[in-house]
């Protein structure tokens, strides 16, 4: 990593820079492959406080933190234990799309083999499809918005319920983009 440090209202010490460029450095462990090319950092000195402000450019995001206390020493330590969060936010957020891009590769893949199968079963041909359980539950009467703060309480993706509106069977479910989805018969 190359440091660009440099103080406003402040003169930046060589102890100063040392200690700068050990805490922030720290923080490559979690750039595996590309390291950042430059980190900036600014320090400032305002009413007795120390306010250190880094900003780190990564491909497709930029980290920034900043952090004010009456010790310089103490604000960066502050501003390092930010930018680890963000760090491992971000690092989560891509691990999680990692895993849905894989899911929906296992879906396509699954329904390729559902493809397959039921073009055996089109053929004649005796296929054995295991169900590993059965769930059964007893169907309470409520509308859509309901349902969803049902599904929402126990943590689940999908709901079945009956509408009270139509005394049909309805599904209710979350979708990719956060936002709810029913699905009604015919």
């Amino acid at each position: 990593m190359k440091f660009q440090i440099r103080g406003e209202n402040i003169q930046v010490t060589a102890a100063l820079r040392e200690y700068v460029e050990k805490k922030v450095g720290r923080l490559a462990k979690y750039f595996e492959n590309s390291s950042p090319a430059d980190v900036q950092v600014t320090m400032r000195v305002l009413k007795g406080e120390g306010t250190i402000e880094v900003t780190i450019p990564l491909s497709g995001v930029i980290l920034r933190a900043e952090e004010t206390h009456e010790d310089m020493y103490a604000s960066i330590d502050l501003v390092v234990e930010k930018l680890e969060r963000q760090i491992r936010k971000h690092k989560t957020k891509l691990i999680r799309k990692l895993r849905t891009e894989s899911t929906n590769k296992a879906a396509g893949n699954s329904r390729q083999a559902v493809a397959v199968l039921t073009e055996d079963l089109e053929e004649g041909e005796d296929v054995d499809i295991d169900i590993v359980r059965t769930k059964r539950f007893n169907l309470k009467p409520m509308d859509a918005q309901e349902a969803v703060m049902q599904m929402d309480m126990l943590g689940h993706s999908f709901f079945v319920f009956q509408n009270s509106d139509t005394n049909d069977v309805n599904v209710v479910y979350r979708r990719n983009d956060g936002r709810y989805g029913l699905i009604e018969p015919k």
